[in-house]
């Protein structure tokens, strides 16, 4: 069993995925958007290449909590993804918030150059993403 991650920007999406026992999230790739349709195409694409039966899906959830348009944005992508995933793929959301300046603090405290950063930080917004999904899971085993 896998479970793939996702940080869905404007621009790109950032995307990870787990080691075959669910235990640790890695970094995978960034796809560069091109409209919804060919996006959904290229995450299907990673879901049947690693055999996913889980995805998560990073929602941008204003400081209140509230769903604002960035929020909206992503659960259109989420809802045209979703139903070309089908019901063999398990679909969760995750609170999104703060983890791209989580990710970024982790990298300039690891030294990774500016340019290394803006390269990689949305796969590392992903991999923190499906981390903390993971980790929940753990504390609640009756989430699966």
């Amino acid at each position: 069993m896998r479970a793939l991650g996702l940080d869905v920007g404007s621009k790109t999406i950032g995307v990870a995925v787990t080691d075959e026992a669910e235990i640790a999230a890695h970094p995978l790739r960034v796809i560069a958007r091109a409209g919804t349709m060919l996006d959904v195409q290229s995450v299907l694409a990673i879901v049947a290449e690693y055999a996913i039966t889980d995805v998560v899906i990073g929602m941008p959830f204003e400081l209140s909590g509230r769903v604002g348009h960035r929020a909206k944005r992503v659960m259109t992508y989420g809802t045209a993804l979703q139903a070309a995933l089908g019901a063999g793929v398990a679909w969760h959301e995750q609170d999104e918030r703060f983890t791209t300046a989580e990710a970024q603090r982790q990298m300039i405290e690891a030294d990774v150059s500016r340019a290394r950063r803006k390269q990689v930080i949305d796969q590392q917004a992903a991999t923190l993403i499906l981390q903390t999904w993971l980790d929940g899971r753990k504390a609640r085993p009756e989430i699966r």
